[in-house]
C-alpha cells in the first residue's frame, strides 16, 4: 500500500488498452484515453521545423508560379502573339490540372504515403518548369503543356503538403507550422516579382528565365526527402508500427512517445473498418457520417471563399491591375513586388496569431480587412474612369480612332486605338491614335492622308520620351495610388487570416480515414474557385468594368465571411482526434458514448474489448 492512496486510487491507476499500456481509467461515461490530459512528449522542435521547411518547399513553388506568371505574360504575350483567349488559357491551365490532380493525390496519398506523393510533386514540378523554359515562340501549344505539366505537380503539392506537415507536428505548434506553407507561399510569389523585375528588360529570353529558375527549388525539395521519414499515422494506417514508432521518435527527438504513438494507434484502431473503402465509397460515407459531412462543408466552403474573394486577381493580374491604373509595363513589374512583400510580411502575424488569437477570429478578421480593401479598390478605378482625360485634339482624317472617341477611356478600349499625350497636358492635349500592332510595346502606327501629322506623335521613335507619352490599354489619372493602396490592404489582411486558415484548418478537421479524401475534395475546391475567378477575370473588366469586378468580389467576400460567422469553430490547442468532437451533433455525440459504454466493460484489471471476449 503507497501512503495516501486508496484502493479506489490505486485501481485508477490502470487501465489495460489495446497496446497493453497502463492508464488511469475514467469513471463509466467519461471521455476515453485519447482525450486525456497528456505531459509535455513535445520533445525537441528543431527536427519538425527542419522537416516542415522541407515539406513547405511545395508551397514556395505554387506561390512562384502563381506569382511570376503575372509578370512574365506582359513578356509572353508578345512574344507569342497571344489572344486574350489564350492568355486565360496560359494562366488558367495550370490551375485546372491542379484541380484534377489534387483529386487525384487525395488517393495516393492514402495508397502510397504522403512522402512519396511530395517527391512525386517535385519531380513534376521540374519537368514542367524545363519544358515552359524552352518553348519555341511558335509553339504556343508547347508552352501550354508545360503549364498542365507545373499544375499536376501543384496540385500534387497542394493536397498532400498540409497533410504531412499536420501529422509530423505536435499539437501545440500544429497551426504555426502549417501556416509555415502559406509563408513559403508568399515567399515564392515575392521571389517571382523580384526575378520578374530582374528579367524585365530582356525581352527576348526574359520570361524562359523566369519560368526555368522555379525547377531548382524543386529539386532541391526532391533530394532532401531522401532523408525525411514518412508520417508516422500513415506508417500505423498500414500496419507498420515499428517504422511509424521509429519515425515519430526521428520527429520529436525523444525516446519515449509512447503515450502519443498510443493515441495513434487507437485512433487508427477506429477508423480500421472505413479505411478499407476507395475514395468513392469513402466520400458517400463521409456525407453518410454526422461530423464529418459537417467538418466537409465547412473545408470546401473555407477553400471556395478563399479564392472567390479575388485573391488570385491580385497575384496573376497584379501587373496588369497597375498597369491598367496608369503606371507603364517597366514600372508596373517592379510596383508589384510592394503586395507581395506586404504579403510575406504579414505572413508571421499568422504564424504568431493562429495558436493565440485563434483560427476563427483570424479568418473573420480577415474577411473585414479584405471587404475593405476592395471597396477602395472599386472607387479608385471608378474615380479613374470617371476623371478620364478627354480626347482633345484630333488630327484632320476620318479614321475610326480619331472621330468615334470623346475620352481616354473609350479611346483604350478599342484594341486597336491608343491614348498619346503631351507631358503633363493631358487633360488638354491628348490625341486617340492607331495602334502599330506589329511592334511587341504597340506604339502609335504613323498616320496616312493627313497634313498636320507629327512625327514625334508618340511613333517608333519618340515613344515615351519626355515630351510625349502613350498608352493602349492604360489611361493616365491622379487616382493610381488607389491602386497600390487597394493591393496593399488587400494582402495586409489576407495573408494572416484567410491566406493560410483554409489550409491549416482542413488539415486537422477529418478523422484519420477521411483526411485525405477530405483534404483532396476541398483542394479541388479550392482550384475550381481558383479557375473561374481567373480564367473570367479578364472577360469581367470588359463587360461589368474594372470597378464593377472589384465591387462584385467585395459582395461575394461578405457573402462568405456571414456564412462562416455561423459555422465556422475554434479549434487551436486541440488534438487532431479533439478536434473531431467540435463537428459532432449533441445526439451523434451521444450515441457514440453509449456504443463505447457497450464496447468495453470494466473488470479488475481494466478495461476489456468485450468483442474480444
Amino acid at each position: 500500500m503507497v501512503f495516501g492512496k486508496t484502493d479506489k486510487s490505486m485501481e485508477k491507476e490502470k487501465l489495460v488498452s489495446g497496446s497493453g499500456k497502463t492508464k488511469a481509467k475514467p469513471n463509466m461515461g467519461e471521455k476515453l484515453d485519447m482525450e486525456e490530459k497528456r505531459p509535455d512528449e513535445s520533445g525537441s522542435k528543431f527536427y519538425v521545423i527542419v522537416l516542415t521547411m522541407f515539406a513547405t518547399i511545395g508551397g514556395l513553388l505554387f506561390g512562384y508560379d502563381t506569382g511570376i506568371i503575372s509578370g512574365s505574360m506582359l513578356l509572353i504575350r508578345d512574344d507569342f502573339q497571344l489572344s486574350e483567349i489564350w492568355q486565360s488559357a496560359i494562366v488558367s491551365s495550370t490551375i485546372g490540372a491542379a484541380a484534377v490532380f489534387s483529386l487525384i493525390a487525395g488517393v495516393l496519398v492514402d495508397k502510397i504515403g504522403r512522402k512519396k506523393v511530395i517527391m512525386m510533386a517535385s519531380f513534376i514540378f521540374t519537368a514542367g518548369a524545363i519544358l515552359m523554359a524552352v518553348s519555341p515562340v511558335d509553339k504556343k501549344e508547347i508552352l501550354l503543356i508545360g503549364r498542365l505539366i507545373v499544375g499536376a505537380g501543384i496540385g500534387f503539392a497542394s493536397m498532400s503538403v498540409p497533410v504531412y506537415v499536420a501529422e509530423a507536428a505536435p499539437s501545440h505548434i500544429r497551426g504555426s507550422l502549417v501556416t509555415v506553407n502559406q509563408l513559403f507561399i508568399t515567399v515564392g510569389i515575392l521571389l517571382s516579382s523580384i526575378i520578374a523585375g530582374a528579367f524585365s528588360t530582356d525581352k527576348e529570353n526574359g520570361w524562359r528565365y523566369m519560368l526555368g529558375i522555379a525547377g531548382v527549388p524543386s529539386v532541391i525539395q526532391f533530394f532532401g526527402f531522401f532523408f525525411l521519414p514518412e508520417s508516422p499515422r500513415w506508417l500505423v494506417g498500414q500496419g507498420r508500427v515499428d517504422e511509424a514508432t521509429k519515425a515519430l521518435k526521428k520527429i520529436r527527438g525523444l525516446d519515449n512517445v509512447d503515450r502519443e504513438m498510443s493515441e495513434i494507434e487507437k485512433s487508427v484502431e477506429e477508423t480500421k473498418e472505413q479505411n478499407k473503402y476507395n475514395m468513392l465509397q469513402c466520400f458517400v460515407l463521409m456525407v453518410k457520417t454526422q461530423p464529418v459531412r459537417r467538418a466537409l462543408v465547412l473545408g470546401c466552403t473555407l477553400q471556395l471563399f478563399q479564392q472567390l474573394c479575388g485573391i488570385n486577381t491580385v497575384i496573376y493580374y497584379s501587373g496588369s491591375i497597375l498597369r491598367v491604373s496608369g503606371f507603364p509595363s517597366s514600372l508596373a513589374i517592379w510596383l508589384s513586388c510592394i503586395p507581395f512583400t506586404v504579403n510575406f510580411l504579414c505572413t508571421f502575424i499568422g504564424i504568431y496569431a493562429v495558436e493565440k488569437a485563434g483560427r476563427r477570429v483570424l479568418t473573420l478578421l480577415s474577411f473585414i480587412g479584405i471587404i475593405i480593401a476592395l471597396v477602395v479598390l472599386g472607387a479608385g478605378f471608378q474615380l479613374s474612369e470617371k476623371n478620364s482625360p478627354p480626347i482633345s485634339l484630333r488630327l484632320d482624317n476620318s479614321s475610326t480612332c480619331h472621330t468615334k472617341y470623346d475620352s481616354c477611356n473609350s479611346c483604350i478600349k478599342d484594341e486597336n486605338c491608343g491614348f498619346c499625350w503631351q507631358e503633363g497636358m493631358e487633360s488638354t492635349a491628348g490625341w486617340c491614335l492607331h495602334v502599330y500592332k506589329d511592334h511587341p510595346e504597340r506604339y502609335a502606327m504613323p498616320e496616312g492622308n493627313t497634313t498636320h501629322y507629327n512625327e514625334s506623335l508618340c511613333n517608333a521613335t519618340n515613344y515615351d520620351t519626355e515630351k510625349y507619352n502613350w498608352a493602349n490599354d492604360f489611361c493616365p489619372t491622379d487616382y493610381s495610388w488607389m491602386a497600390v493602396l487597394g493591393l496593399a490592404l488587400f494582402v495586409i489582411a489576407f495573408a494572416p487570416g484567410l491566406g493560410p486558415n483554409p489550409w491549416t484548418i482542413n488539415s486537422e478537421i477529418y478523422p484519420l480515414w477521411a483526411r485525405g479524401t477530405g483534404t483532396s475534395l476541398a483542394t479541388c475546391v479550392n482550384w475550381i474557385g481558383n479557375l473561374i475567378v481567373s480564367f473570367t477575370f479578364l472577360l469581367l473588366l470588359k463587360t461589368i468594368t474594372t470597378y464593377g469586378t472589384f465591387y462584385l468580389f467585395c459582395g461575394i467576400s461578405f457573402l462568405g465571411m456571414s456564412i462562416l460567422f455561423f459555422i465556422l469553430p475554434e479549434t487551436k490547442n486541440k488534438t487532431l482526434e479533439e478536434v473531431e468532437e467540435l463537428f459532432m451533433s449533441k445526439e451523434y455525440k451521444a450515441k457514440r458514448e453509449e456504443e463505447q459504454k457497450k464496447k468495453y466493460q470494466y473488470d479488475n484489471s481494466g478495461y476489456v474489448d468485450s468483442s474480444k471476449m
